[in-house]
């Protein structure tokens, strides 16, 4: 590892006016490691209170600022490694998410022990930890970016499986230097994220960044081993299929040179679709801001296709 940022980088929200904790030039291959903070899982199995919380949820670690990156690249951010500590956490918020009418208005915790045995999370159940980033994202052309919901254009918190080690996630550039956060690592977490919070827990994210100029996406895209993954976001659902659809299919074509009829069969055939993090597309309604509108949907196309 080559850079270290602590959890006191965090922050709560994208924005490109904080002050960068870390400049670099893209593309020499250095390690950056982000580590991230689970304090406020440990207060809410602490005081099982929200109002007695002294810390805001998801903080992103950075801002890191590229060198040469501006408007219409990409950052491509290399996951190496996750690292992660001694325990995640399983937390039912009332009010939130898929389960809130089964769970009822009592909260849940849960302290989820992390060993060399894997995630504890039961007595009897004990998986192999999949450790994911939550939240990763770039800043906005203007104002600041949530780090809890929606996802937006330049990220946020997609809450995607597929942002593990191995994979490259691919973010737009809105402003120069593209200010790169990231937070909210998982242990393990099922598709579509049930509950909202997954198995949480506070770890370090090694990572590498690579500049693409001229990329011009609409939207994240996350290359692994054996997909590309195109992200759709919007409100309603259709409309964010249609437009991770619509990114898939302009890959091919553009990209790519094939074909709209080649594209249009290889799609319908192994273009596989599902739905993504709980977080949504479009702002809340302020009266009910843990409410998603809209949806993240992910497009996957299998590389053999190429």
């Amino acid at each position: 590892m080559d850079y270290f940022l602590d959890k006191s980088h965090g922050k709560f929200g994208f924005s490109a006016e904080l002050e960068p904790a870390l400049v670099i030039l893209p593309g020499t291959g250095e390690r950056i490691g982000f580590e991230t903070s689970d304090e406020v899982y440990a207060q809410l199995h602490e005081h099982h209170d929200i109002a007695k919380l002294t810390v805001q949820i998801n903080p992103v670690t950075g801002p890191v600022y590229v060198e040469g990156a501006c408007t219409g690249d990409a950052l491509a951010v290399t996951i190496h490694e996750i690292r992660l500590k001694d325990r995640g956490w399983a937390v039912s918020l009332p009010g939130v998410r898929a389960l809130q009418h089964v769970m009822g208005s009592d909260m849940f915790t849960r302290r989820v022990p992390i060993d060399d045995d894997g995630v504890h999370v039961t007595e009897r159940h004990v998986f192999a930890p999949l450790p994911m980033i939550g939240c990763i994202g770039t800043a906005p052309a203007r104002g600041t970016n949530s780090t809890v919901m929606p996802s937006y254009s330049q990220g946020g918190n997609m809450d995607l499986t597929d942002c593990r080690p191995g994979s490259i996630v691919y973010l737009p550039v809105e402003v120069d230097g593209g200010y790169l956060s990231i937070g909210d690592i998982h242990a393990i977490m099922a598709e579509g994220e049930s509950s909202f919070v997954a198995i949480e827990a506070e770890g370090i994210a090694v990572v590498s960044i690579d500049l693409v100029k001229g990329m011009n996406l609409r939207a994240p895209r996350v290359e692994t081993a054996q997909d590309w993954i195109f992200v759709g976001l919007g409100d309603p659902v259709q409309d964010s299929i249609t437009r991770g659809y619509e990114d898939m299919f302009a890959f091919l074509t553009e990209e790519h040179d094939w074909s709209p009829s080649d594209a249009y069969a290889v799609m319908s055939a192994v273009g596989h679709s599902s739905l993504g993090g709980p977080t949504g597309s479009a702002v809340p309604d302020p009266l009910h801001p843990m409410t998603a509108r809209g949806a993240v949907t992910v497009h996957r196309l299998p590389k053999r296709v190429l």
